[in-house]
């Protein structure tokens, strides 16, 4: 069964999503209102989705959100007031999957929810006929095992960077637009800006690339797209 974690300092929005995913048979569901009570629960149990606030009375949410990063690769997802596109890009910067504003329908939230499980399970049960490692130089892909190796040493990665990161490993030397890869990863679930794909992209850099501002592997084609450039061999 799917356990979720609310994040809210509005106990009645709290209330009222836990009463929406009940009906829609979300039935383990754990309710915080300040960041060191959310802390305490990831720190106790694996969930299969975070909704989380910024505005929170101990910590904002996108410091809590870096927190929980250090814990888990669950999927975030931001549920907030906060509608500014600095807002936006910050929450997926810190290690958000997903920005949702207030108001929101409930029944949309929980869509999106429900499409967030769906992807995780299909990425941890790939197909088995398809590869499940890739190999390129000094970088290592594992899809079943989920991680990220940088010269031999595992590197976190979100759920998001690695469904990024399969999909550029599985086409390598390739332009793929920016469209073509916000609908492949994110679907119609998030925010309808391809601005998130950028966001990305240069989170992943940072793990990938020697120079991250000047990037050899992972490289944008101006005006078509990006490219995976795999290395050859092992980084000096």
């Amino acid at each position: 069964m799917e356990r979720l974690l609310l994040v809210d300092d509005e106990v009645g929005l709290l209330e009222m999503m836990d009463a929406a995913l009940n009906l829609e048979g979300f039935h383990l569901v754990d309710k915080a209102t300040t960041s060191h009570e959310a802390l305490n629960y990831v720190r106790q149990h694996q969930y299969s989705v975070i909704l989380l606030d910024v505005t929170l009375p101990d910590m904002d949410g996108y410091l809590l959100c870096a927190r929980i990063r250090e814990v888990t690769n669950t999927p975030i997802m931001f549920l907030t007031a906060r509608t500014s596109d600095l807002d936006v890009l910050t929450g997926l910067n810190v290690g958000g999957d997903d920005y949702i504003t207030k108001p929101f329908k409930p029944l949309e939230v929980i869509a999106r929810i429900r499409a967030k499980i769906r992807r995780e399970q299909n990425y941890r049960e790939p197909d088995k006929s398809e590869r499940l490692e890739y190999k390129y130089g000094f970088l290592t892909l594992n899809l079943a095992g989920g991680q990220l190796f940088v010269k031999g040493c595992e590197v976190p990665c979100t759920a998001k960077e690695l469904q990024l990161l399969t999909f550029f490993f599985k086409n390598p030397n390739y332009i793929i637009s920016t469209q073509d890869l916000y609908e492949k990863i994110w679907g119609n679930e998030s925010l309808g800006d391809t601005n998130t794909v950028m966001v990305y992209i240069n989170r992943i850099r940072k793990k990938i690339e020697q120079i991250p501002n000047n990037p050899e592997l992972l490289i944008n084609v101006r005006g078509l797209g990006y490219k995976f450039i795999p290395p050859k061999g092992e980084r000096a």
